[in-house]
């Protein structure tokens, strides 16, 4: 099915076919990011943006069809508009992306193209957050303890962090003035996250230890 909308009459069931499947299209990826996105850069005008591109995208490549003059007038158009919002996250573009490129297919009438390339990109998108792929955590607990006990007796309390963490990594170690003993600081990667609280108490129990606190640490990001 083609339309010529350059020198032929317009074939309105292609147009309201192309425009409602790049807003299904649309829908459907703004839906996914909203149900993955993580972080404090969620804006709802972007998610409406992500519904709404495609569609105007899809227009736009409608009205230019074999129509030059119409095609530099809308980009002489498109030149002057200025974006003042700043995509603070990477993957926001590739939505953004996906999006216009969608429209493309849509406003060229490729219908199977559109919703071939919308499922693979859900698809991906989807994998990538329920993998969790390329996340490096190295660390989910850091705990500082207040250690009395001479340094020669820390084997009883790396055995038991040994005991719970897969990694326990002693990232500072400090002696102060006006008390024995030492301030330490470890990273650790839990066997089970669930059970720091027992591995708090079991410190807190342990000859030597004056004082626990604990901290949970986040996945480290990439900059």
């Amino acid at each position: 099915m083609r339309a010529d909308f350059g020198s032929a009459p317009t074939n309105y069931t292609s147009l309201i076919i192309a425009l409602l499947l790049a807003f299904v299209c649309g829908h459907a990826i703004a839906w996914v990011y909203m149900f993955t996105h993580t972080g404090l850069s969620y804006s709802r005008s972007y998610v409406n943006t992500l519904i709404i591109m495609p569609v105007i995208v899809a227009l736009v490549m409608l009205i230019l069809a074999n129509n030059l003059v119409l095609a530099f007038g809308l980009m002489a158009i498109f030149a002057m508009v200025r974006f003042r919002s700043i995509l603070r996250d990477t993957l926001d573009t590739t939505y953004v992306l996906a999006v216009i490129v969608i429209g493309l297919a849509c406003g060229t009438l490729k219908f199977s193209s559109a919703v071939i390339g919308c499922l693979a990109t859900i698809s991906i998108m989807l994998y990538l957050w329920a993998t969790g792929f390329g996340t490096r955590l190295r660390y989910n607990l850091i705990v500082n303890i207040q250690w009395v006990r001479p340094a020669a007796d820390l084997e009883a309390l790396r055995n038991l962090l040994r005991r719970h963490s897969r990694k326990a990594i002693c990232a500072s170690q400090r002696s102060n003035e006006g008390y024995e003993g030492v301030d330490l600081s470890y990273r650790l990667l839990l066997r089970d996250p669930g059970r720091a609280e027992q591995l708090l108490e079991e410190l807190r129990g342990l000859e030597g230890v004056a004082r626990v606190s604990s901290l949970s640490a986040g996945d480290e990001s990439e900059m």
